[in-house]
């Protein structure tokens, strides 16, 4: 790939405001406390200078600042750890500018350490976690990164990974990273016009596999020229397949890549901080994947500022099951190998994820909404289920714990006998160590994270970020007990609402300020992969990324994100919907796995669809005597559509939805929404136009009885 290209967007869109950051800067230094001064908050550095006019305002976890120095609103967000200069590098090792520096940090510090653990045998049998030491890690990341040069791959060249999470994964990363390739993921779940999408719009040159998605590769072989080598990952020499010589393309095991490059050992090719590091293609909700451009400047800038709030020990184990293909997983992984913490992989079946966690024990759990509130309704529903004195029970230790944490006291052990008594069973679900757990990628409900809080004690942190960032946007800090919040900005970003007067959110809002998220700084994405056009439309003249997220700034200085641009719709009346804030509401339902909540503007109220948890279903059929031959027939029924409804109708009223707001009708499924069924992208969020067209029938069958109903 042209170097030039991948920092032509960059410079174009710092060399504007470069000397504006500057005067910003030395106007704002005037402002600095004395270091005498130990009565201001803990993390903030910055107060008001009585002889000149104020640059700055302290707002509890964030300073506010004017987006240019002598006019434009007091609306630039920066976090109060490092009010002065956005964090480009971990401040204890400002020499790590690139992922291979990270990684050969982690080499040199913790060689002997656990690192990448797995239960699966070269058998396929599954028994206790083996692991390979970083110093292993990194001679295995030396032999196939030389195997590549060995092979003729020139630097910069595009190396895809069509695979589940497992150790070769994060040693191809790395090995990418030490010779200056740019690494591809590949969604394992994306169908076969996706994947071929991507390879052939980034020219990928290798592609790293498994013998299972071997066999889609080979489906359309004649159709992806740019590829030269497949290597498979597990794959047994005797069983490669052979391609007719005119395809170009050589397949050979992993194994035997590894051993021809530890016979031909190749002096690292460094890359540079400006130098792409990955494509991360976003799949969307709709239209073709676009490659999210990120250096490796932008991904050690994020885990860097993330890294001041929230780090990891050598002690720390992960559990990694959420997809590495994911930016989310991606940064863990960065953060994870910097602090020498080991990381445990899944078998690959989600079936099987609690079996893992119970062998694994981790300390760190990283997650996402939807697995926090099955999580919750699992917990909720067998304390119910249980009854008498063991309901009263968690309902004491509860209420005492939940009091004991809003009177300021640490949520780890405010009472040590609850947690004998009640919690540590609870922990035992999560192997009895975590003491972080994380989420992100959509909103998580207050309520479940103070449940979460409650019951599994430790630090719970909600974050907010997009691929387009590197990751992390904002985080909750520690010791900040108040939810409903994705927390304040990272130290490696800042952050600005921009009015949206369609929507009636501006910047003049009472009580507090509302508009679209904007950020800008290290971590933004140089641009995505030759589509200037998309590009140009969510990064403005100044530098800031337009998110399409809608936030509103909290007391304190934290960010909440309480709607969504792209996915609004007009009812017939004129009301607008934000379908994916009233799909947050309804996941509290016990009832609800899934939900999808739809409406036009030939209608006037909304519909959903609804992925029913069966265990509850059954639950309560069995509650009020209802007799069916199966849970097909049960999710038919009027009275159980009718139960969900009202459900729905109860968690609605306390969420303060407004009248337009909730659904009128629901068509209750037993059907997942899956990756594999084309309904969810892989960061599980509804894919809704295909979701429309999958419900066609149920969507016009309920408004056709609503509307036959009230005509």
């Amino acid at each position: 790939m042209n170097e030039a290209w991948a920092r032509h967007n960059k410079e174009e869109r710092h060399a504007m405001d470069s000397s504006a950051a500057r005067r910003r800067l030395r106007a704002i230094s005037g402002h600095l406390r004395p270091a005498g001064d130990r009565d201001c908050d803990r993390y903030s550095q910055l107060g008001t200078n009585a002889t000149a006019c104020e640059f700055v305002s302290e707002q509890g976890y964030s300073v506010v600042l004017p987006e240019k120095l002598q006019t434009g609103k007091w609306n630039v967000y920066r976090s109060a750890r490092s009010p002065l200069k956005l964090v480009t590098r971990f401040p204890e090792h400002p020499d790590i500018g690139t992922l291979h520096d990270n990684f050969e940090y982690a080499v040199e510090t913790f060689r002997d350490y656990k690192y990448l653990g797995t239960r699966v045998r070269v058998d396929g049998t599954v028994g206790e976690y083996k692991w390979m030491t970083y110093g292993e890690a990194g001679t295995s990341r030396s032999a196939i990164g030389s195997g590549l040069v060995y092979r003729g791959i020139p630097k910069g060249a595009c190396v895809g990974l069509y695979f589940i999470n497992r150790p070769e994964w994060i040693i191809v990363d790395h090995a990418c990273s030490a010779y200056s390739y740019i690494s591809v993921p590949l969604y394992d779940t994306l169908g076969p016009d996706a994947v071929q999408y991507i390879v052939n719009h980034a020219a990928v040159q290798v592609i790293f596999c498994v013998p299972q998605t071997l066999s889609i590769l080979l489906s359309f072989l004649s159709q992806i020229h740019c590829v030269r080598l497949i290597v498979v990952v597990g794959g047994i020499d005797d069983n490669m397949p052979s391609v007719p010589s005119t395809t170009g393309v050589e397949i050979i095991t992993y194994s035997k890549l590894h051993n021809q490059g530890h016979s031909n050992l190749q002096p690292f090719r460094p890359p540079k901080p400006e130098d792409v590091a990955t494509l991360c293609y976003t799949s969307g909700t709709t239209g073709t994947p676009k490659g999210a451009v990120l250096t490796h400047e932008n991904l050690i800038a994020n885990v860097a500022g993330a890294s001041l709030s929230t780090k990891f020990c050598p002690s720390d184990v992960y559990i990694s099951y959420l997809p590495l293909a994911h930016i989310y997983e991606r940064a863990n992984q960065i953060s994870l190998a910097h602090f020498g913490a080991a990381v445990g992989f899944y078998q690959g079946d989600n079936l099987k994820l609690m079996d893992d966690i119970a062998a694994l024990r981790p300390t760190i759990f990283a997650s996402v909404p939807r697995l926090y509130n099955r999580i919750y309704a699992g917990i909720v529903n067998a304390v119910k289920t249980s009854g008498g004195l063991r309901e009263r029970l968690f309902n004491a230790a509860y209420n005492a714990k939940k009091r004991a944490i809003a009177n300021g006291k640490t949520c780890k052990n405010p009472y040590p006998m609850w947690d004998k008594l009640v919690f540590n069973k609870i922990k035992e679900k999560l192997g009895g160590r975590v003491r972080i757990m994380t989420s992100g990628a959509s909103p998580l409900s207050s309520d479940v994270m103070d449940f979460l809080r409650i019951c599994f004690g430790g630090m719970i942190l909600e974050g907010y970020g997009m691929t387009e960032t590197a990751c992390v946007i904002s985080a909750m800090d520690e010791g900040d007990l108040l939810t409903g919040h994705v927390g304040s900005p990272n130290p490696a970003c800042e952050i600005k609402l921009v009015d949206v007067p369609e929507m009636s959110y501006t910047s003049d809002d009472q009580p507090y300020p509302r508009g679209e998220i904007c950020v800008r700084g290290p971590i933004i994405f140089q641009g995505y992969y030759k589509d200037d056009v998309q590009t140009k439309e969510v990064i403005d003249e100044n530098g800031w990324l337009h998110t399409g997220d809608i936030g509103m700034w909290l007391p304190g200085g934290r960010l909440k994100i309480i709607d969504r641009k792209k996915n609004i719709f007009k009812l017939a009346q004129g009301e607008y919907i934000a379908p994916e804030k009233i799909e947050n509401v309804y996941a509290k339902c016990n009832f609800i796995s899934q939900c999808f909540v739809y409406g036009d503007s030939l209608n006037s109220c909304l519909v959903a669809i609804v992925s029913v948890e069966p265990d509850v279903l059954k639950a309560w059929a069995a509650s009020e005597g209802i007799k069916y031959e199966d849970l097909r027939e049960l999710c038919a029924d009027s009275r159980a559509k009718a139960a969900v409804l009202a459900e729905m109708d109860d968690v609605g009223k306390q969420a303060q939805l407004r009248g337009f707001e909730f659904a009128k009708a629901v068509t209750l499924t037993l059907e997942p929404f899956t990756l594999e069924n084309g309904l969810l992208t892989p960061t599980f969020k509804v894919k809704r136009p295909q979701a429309k067209a999958y419900f066609a029938k149920e969507i016009a069958d309920m408004y056709a009885k609503l509307s036959a109903s009230n005509p």
